[in-house]
């Protein structure tokens, strides 16, 4: 069964963020995952405005998802948006 990553950013620092999602496309793919939105278009149909970037990544299975994220590739990646580069908020949701 699928799983999605879903995550909202706000990216206070394009120059470091981008140092993350350059990073970010193989290591996703390392783990089965295809990105299925990653910016782009967007209208907050309820909640706050606070993000303005969005991302929905599936991945074969939840654990091959939760793997990709708590992966040392992507905790090193991480590192640059999380020096203060962006805020995100990420949750992964199984699929139906």
């Amino acid at each position: 069964m699928p799983a999605y990553w879903v995550a909202r950013s706000k990216i206070n620092d394009p120059v470091e963020y981008k140092k993350y999602t350059d990073l970010v496309p193989g290591i996703i793919a390392k783990f089965g995952g295809k990105v299925l939105a990653r910016g782009g278009k967007f209208q907050i149909m309820e909640g706050l405005d606070k993000f303005q970037r969005f991302v929905v990544i599936e991945f074969p299975t939840f654990e091959q998802g939760v793997a990709c994220f708590t992966s040392k590739d992507y905790d090193d990646a991480a590192a640059f948006r999380r020096s203060g580069a962006g805020e995100v908020e990420t949750i992964m949701v199984e699929g139906i």
